[in-house]
């Protein structure tokens, strides 16, 4: 499946990378990706690495699908399914570039600061109002909408954040220099 220019069938850390610079709106408020980690179905940090169950059942569905989970028990977190339909893979989006509908984001985080407001999944989420409403919907439709970047970002890589395995994966990017990612790159 192909959306905003990226192939959502391809391998997860190329989906990772292609993502850097789209932008992606939530019922009209949004920015700019500026972090993603990519997960695959053999990488022992993924959900899906033990095979499919009903919380992790999204990512084994149609590629260009969204899916939503929550991390302890506490802050949700917004993923693109990608690679094969049934294969397991699926894109974290950790950090937006806010540009949009920034006084929203605001009231939801209850914080000013921009750099602040989607730096790491869970602000994200609060800030998009993401919910587990959300599992399993199309990125082609309403409430998402994805745009192509109009040119090509600096992307930097590093390793993936907050998992116990696979911990050295390159599997990490984001805008190289950015402000608003999660942490940064090395």
């Amino acid at each position: 499946m192909h959306l905003a220019g990226i192939d959502f069938s391809a391998a997860a850390p190329d989906v990772a990378r292609a993502l850097i610079g789209t932008t992606l709106w939530i019922d009209g408020v949004g920015g700019l990706i500026a972090e993603t980690e990519a997960y695959d179905a053999d990488d022992p940090a993924s959900h899906s690495f033990n095979g499919p169950t009903s919380r992790n059942a999204a990512m084994f569905g149609e590629p260009g699908r969204a899916y939503v989970y929550r991390t302890y028990g506490l802050h949700w977190c917004l993923n693109f399914v990608c690679g094969p339909a049934g294969h397991g893979a699926a894109v974290l989006i950790r950090a937006i570039v806010p540009q949009r509908g920034l006084e929203t984001m605001r009231e939801r985080r209850g914080l000013q600061d921009a750099h602040l407001l989607c730096a790491g999944p869970g602000r994200l989420c609060q800030a998009l109002a993401v919910d587990g409403g959300l599992n399993g919907l199309r990125l082609d439709a309403p409430p998402f909408e994805l745009r192509v970047a109009e040119q090509p970002h600096p992307i930097g890589i590093g390793t993936r954040i907050g998992i116990s395995k696979a911990v050295t994966v390159p599997w990490r990017f984001g805008l190289a220099g950015s402000r608003y990612l999660s942490r940064p790159l090395r």
